[in-house]
């Protein structure tokens, strides 16, 4: 089971770094800032100094490699949970979170900043900038929650 899980992470890792190197390299997107692809979506870039959807902004270095070591803490105990996990909904969720996880440390750690670029709005409104990696963590996330809430409940007879 966990094979699956490891697999998935770096499924997600991969698509993520592909996703942005054609971002970043190919499209050139840091340069042109936004570009149009649907009435409700553009490709516009943003450097993501915080954690998920721009929270809890790391401004200077020691805010930046805490916040890097501190997600690499959380990935390491999601890759053990993983090792640890019978149910296979609760392995896809976690290597969803995982491989989001490394993929967004390796931008920080790269970088300085994470590479958001998805931008999803509607008229005057505008949803959070984010990337393959943060909507793998998102689902992850959501996959879990609803496990926990909805799943039936062991008795202890």
């Amino acid at each position: 089971m966990k094979r699956l899980g490891y697999g998935l992470a770096a499924g997600v890792f991969l698509l993520d770094q592909a996703v942005k190197y054609w971002i970043i390299s190919v499209l050139g997107l840091q340069a042109k800032v936004s570009v149009p692809v649907l009435p409700f979506f553009s490709l516009t870039w943003v450097e993501n100094y915080g954690v998920s959807m721009g929270m809890f902004q790391a401004d200077s270095g020691v805010e930046r490699w805490g916040l890097t070591l501190l997600t690499a803490g959380i990935a390491a105990f999601v890759g053990a949970w993983i090792a640890r996990e019978k149910a296979m909904p609760e392995v896809i969720a976690l290597g969803l979170v995982l491989g989001g996880a490394v993929g967004n440390i390796l931008d920080r750690v790269r970088f300085g900043y994470v590479v958001d670029f998805v931008h999803l709005h509607i008229g005057n409104w505008s949803f959070y900038v984010f990337n393959v990696a943060d909507a793998a963590i998102s689902i992850g996330v959501a996959l879990l929650l609803v496990r926990a809430l909805l799943a039936p409940k062991e008795s202890k007879a």
